[in-house]
């Protein structure tokens, strides 16, 4: 099953959710705000991501701007940054999707979706 973390604000997220339905896609919806991605599923998108840090974080919100996380990130480890975003879900990037081993997405690109979910 897939685990499924979005604002229901974000028109990104909204886009993201109907083509899940859409495709017929059994998911768990989160809210990523109340209830960020624990540790262990930010280590794994850390790694699909291989380690590029700033693919997990929401660059263009408020929350990210405010704490001048552009300049910091390069030199922070992934444990400080872990505690950033799972104490401020704005700060994740949305939407943010695990489930198996191979399934773990940030943002949404509906070719990528596509190739991940779909297996085309």
């Amino acid at each position: 099953m897939l685990r499924v973390y979005c604002y229901e604000k974000c028109s990104t997220c909204r886009k993201a959710l109907k083509w899940l339905v859409e495709h017929d896609l059994a998911f768990e919806l989160k809210a990523i705000r109340e209830t960020p991605p624990t540790q262990d599923e930010l280590a794994k998108m850390l790694a699909v991501y291989r380690g590029e840090i700033r693919r997990l974080f929401n660059t263009s919100s408020q929350d990210y701007r405010d704490a001048g996380l552009k300049d910091r990130l390069t030199s922070m480890s992934s444990n400080a940054a872990f505690d950033l975003l799972r104490g401020n879900g704005n700060l994740v990037k949305r939407p943010f999707v695990v489930g198996s081993d191979s399934v773990a997405l940030v943002g949404f690109d509906p070719d990528r979706w596509a190739q991940v979910l779909l297996g085309h």
